[in-house]
């Protein structure tokens, strides 16, 4: 494994001739939040706007000179690892096939085309990233190509540890915690493999998207497995397997060390750090941080990494990740109003809302042949504990009500 660190710190060495290290920055507001001392290492602010630039980079450089008349390469990506292969195809003078899901943010899609030029092609195949990797692997094997793994092929894995290799030098010694996000494992392969090597005292805390958790699966199972139901939103981490390498690599994870976040609860955190820090996170991007509330006690007066992945974020997503956020929060709430068709009912109800509540979704069909009809209702407010007030008043008047804002067949369907 002593191999492995010699590798990691001439790929890190490599890597200077495309890009300076990124920054690794003392966030003053989490820091004083949670009572320790917060780093970031902003691979948001790598040129592709990601640490997946070092992976395909370092792939790429390893067989170009074990092969020189390779000259075509194929990957499949939800889009990160896409722009660090554009960016390598054009870097290195080669030729790239990029095959990307259907449901690609449309920012991701267009970047890879500015990284890559003339140089790569663009293909869009499956819903799901899995679907996509099977259509590119059958592609790549009929035209000879060379497949670059998003995650699971060790010169990627070796290249991402370059992250490890400047944290340690930036900081000028370990750190007590570094927290990673998971997708298929190649950035929390690299930098643990790395950093277990050189600076065992450091602790790992390891973070999934709730609707995505294939280390905690694999952790399970004692093997990789296939998570039957992906939930897409947090795009950057939302890999149904866990890659074979990467799990050879995490399966001294301690189960207990990996946190899940919700997919709404990412929303709030995103939404924090662009008001509040100016930092443009992409959901996959802002996993590390979001799970400090869940670790305080654990890293009170410690010194704490959060490597911020990504910030690839479409901003015509925006709106999305607002009403998320809100919902999560509790500031906002979707429910079924059973309302009696008779004069004044509307009034009585309107009545019955307070100075922060705000209506921002109403749709009522009236019926004659009914005594009631069915309202659709969406109600914004600046205190979540508003909403015991009102539903409180609504259940004294009669008002007969149903809260679908956590179903999420009806809300999908009828919000």
């Amino acid at each position: 494994m002593s191999d492995f660190a010699q590798a990691a710190r001439h790929a890190t060495a490599a890597l200077r001739d495309l890009f300076d290290p990124t920054p690794l920055q003392r966030n003053d507001h989490l820091s004083a939040r949670y009572g320790a001392e917060i780093w970031l290492k902003r691979e948001d602010l790598a040129p592709v706007r990601s640490y997946k630039i070092r992976g395909a980079v370092n792939a790429m450089r390893k067989m170009r000179s074990t092969n020189p008349a390779q000259g075509q390469f194929v990957c499949a990506s939800a889009g990160n690892h896409a722009q660090g292969v554009a960016y390598a195809c054009r870097h290195f003078g080669v030729r790239g096939t990029i095959f990307m899901p259907v449901t690609t943010p449309q920012q991701k899609i267009d970047k890879t085309r500015t990284f890559g030029g003339d140089s790569v092609d663009i293909v869009l195949s499956g819903d799901y990233f899995d679907q996509t990797l099977s259509a590119a692997q059958s592609f790549c094997a009929n035209i000879g190509a060379h497949f670059l793994s998003p995650f699971d092929d060790p010169d990627v894995i070796e290249g991402q540890a370059s992250v490890a290799v400047e944290i340690l030098e930036q900081l000028g010694g370990a750190p007590d915690f570094v927290i990673l996000p998971v997708g298929g494992g190649g950035l929390g392969s690299g930098v643990t493999g790395f950093m277990r090597l050189v600076a065992p005292q450091v602790q790992f805390r390891f973070v999934e998207p709730l609707g995505g958790a294939s280390l905690t699966a694999a952790l399970a199972n004692g093997a990789p497995v296939t998570i039957p139901k992906m939930n897409s939103f947090v795009d950057g981490a939302a890999v149904a397997r866990l890659g074979t390498c990467t799990f050879e690599m995490l399966k001294w994870v301690d189960p207990a060390h990996v946190l899940l976040a919700p997919e709404d609860r990412i929303c709030v955190t995103m939404l924090e750090m662009l008001n509040v820090e100016g930092i443009v996170l992409e959901p996959a991007g802002a996993l590390s941080v979001d799970v400090l509330p869940e670790l305080t006690e654990q890293i009170k007066g410690k010194t704490v990494v959060c490597v911020t992945s990504g910030g690839n974020f479409d901003f015509e997503r925006l709106p999305e990740v607002k009403e998320r956020a809100q919902r999560y929060a509790g500031l906002k709430k979707y429910f079924i109003l059973r309302m009696p068709q008779r004069p004044g009912a509307l009034r009585e109800f309107l009545l019955m809302l307070g100075p922060d509540d705000d209506i921002a979704r109403f749709e009522y069909l009236k019926k004659s042949a009914r005594n009631f009809g069915s309202v659709l209702i969406g109600i914004e407010t600046k205190d979540a504990d508003n909403f015991r007030q009102l539903f409180g008043n609504m259940e004294k008047a009669g008002f007969s009500f149903r809260d679908i804002t956590a179903d999420e067949a009806l809300a999908e369907f009828l919000i």
